[in-house]
């Protein structure tokens, strides 16, 4: 099975939004955390599992977007 050239110019398109997005994605899901924790006056351990659980999320949402723009944009 002969492979297909990589079309640089659409994985350059979609690494650049993955690298945009996610750290806009994980500041948000650390600060979420923090800022829960804060609010109801949890314990430091509580801020760190808020952290991860939206950390959790927030990979998940990334994993789902970057299937989304190899669909729109092939690599391939």
């Amino acid at each position: 099975a002969a492979s297909r050239p990589v079309n640089w110019r659409n994985l350059t398109t979609i690494v650049s939004v993955m690298i945009l997005v996610g750290a806009e994605v994980f500041g948000v899901a650390l600060a979420a955390g923090w800022a829960l924790a804060g609010l109801f006056e949890l314990p430091r351990e509580a801020g760190y599992a808020f952290m991860a659980l939206f950390s959790a999320i927030g990979l998940y949402a990334m994993l789902m977007l970057w299937r989304r723009a190899v669909a729109v944009e092939p690599i391939h």
